[in-house]
């Protein structure tokens, strides 16, 4: 056998070789998430609700945590009807105080904390000359540093327990800036690197985390969104594209994939087809992105309407939402505790 045959031959095992040692450390730092405990922060409704539903179906005990108790007294029933061991707690993710009681809290009644999720969010949606700078500190306050805070309190735990999961829910807005968001969208892009960031650093510790930017979803948060200006054309156009199956996934679906990825311990969970279509067009022709976001933005509402005040999107209904092509988000908003019983 020639030399050039003997290189061949070996540079074939070798990339062998490195498949195998890969897969086979993939597998190794899977998670079994049965008899984990795993916090979700705004696990009260909508996706955290759904994420909570999906973590206990594999096994684990759930904590949740929310502003509101009444809501959280629906989820935990919600949950514990599915068998789920469930603890939960009022907190404000942006008081740094609560947030480390409630790390010490969860640890109190489970003994551990295998996985945290920080997924409190909120929305504002309106054009830039109605948003504040309010909206902006708000918006980091719950999205940025919120998290901050829960991995502050949360990582020194699982370094003594030898490892954990931390699963941060930005969103394709922190990759993409979309128009009439910006302070949800600038938030997000804040959040992304910082999980970016600790990734790199925790893995030593055999901490993992994982950045999910889901596209739109088929949640039921639009009628806890909050809209400013004309805030019914700006609910009318955010719920339809959240309503409708061909820009949206349902929130099971979104579940599921974010489950997944958080137990195999992946970098990145980009939820949706459009999602993962819109971030490599804008990684690789970021002027394109940039001239079809200003188009958009031209057939967005302008200012007026209640100006920089806000409204739920649950006060900012017409006739064309809800409609017969909102059903699907409506019934998400049911199922998935973002209406009071009033309100259904």
């Amino acid at each position: 056998m020639t030399t050039k045959n003997n290189l061949l031959m070996g540079a074939v095992i070798g990339a062998g070789a490195m498949t195998a040692l890969l897969n086979w450390r993939r597998r190794a730092r899977r998670m079994d998430f049965r008899g984990k405990t795993v916090l979700i922060t705004g696990g009260s409704r909508g996706l955290g609700l759904v994420l909570a539903r999906e973590f206990a179906a594999a096994g684990a005990r759930i904590a949740i945590c929310a502003r509101d108790l009444e809501e959280l007294e629906r989820a935990r029933i919600d949950l514990e009807r599915r068998g789920a061991e469930v603890f939960d707690a009022v907190c404000d993710v942006r008081n740094p105080d609560e947030v480390a009681e409630l790390i010490e809290d969860v640890c109190a009644r489970f003994g551990r904390l295998d996985v945290l999720v920080n997924n409190a969010g909120v929305i504002q949606v309106g054009p830039l000359e109605e948003q504040t700078a309010a909206d902006f500190e708000n918006a980091l306050a719950v999205h940025f540093w919120g998290p901050y805070y829960a991995m502050r309190a949360a990582i020194p735990k699982m370094k003594r327990a030898g490892g954990g999961r931390i699963v941060n829910v930005a969103s394709i807005g922190g990759k993409i800036a979309v128009p009439h968001l910006a302070p949800y969208s600038a938030s997000k892009f804040a959040l992304v690197g910082l999980s970016d960031a600790l990734r790199a650093e925790l893995r030593k510790d055999n901490i993992f985390v994982t950045t999910v930017c889901p596209g739109l979803m088929r949640t039921g948060s639009h009628l806890n969104a909050l809209f400013k200006g004309q805030n019914e054309l700006e609910f009318a156009w955010f719920s339809l594209g959240d309503a409708l199956p061909p820009t949206s996934v349902s929130a099971e679906k979104a579940a599921r994939e974010i489950v997944a990825a958080a137990r195999a311990g992946r970098a990145e969970a980009i939820i949706s087809v459009p999602a993962r279509l819109g971030a490599k067009i804008n990684a690789l022709f970021p002027e394109l992105t940039a001239d079809l976001a200003a188009l958009a933005n031209r057939l967005l509402p302008g200012p007026g309407g209640i100006g920089e005040d806000t409204a739920r999107g649950l006060e900012s209904t017409s006739s064309v939402s809800p409609s017969f092509l909102t059903t699907l988000i409506d019934r998400a908003a049911v199922r998935n505790n973002e209406l009071e019983p009033l309100e259904n």
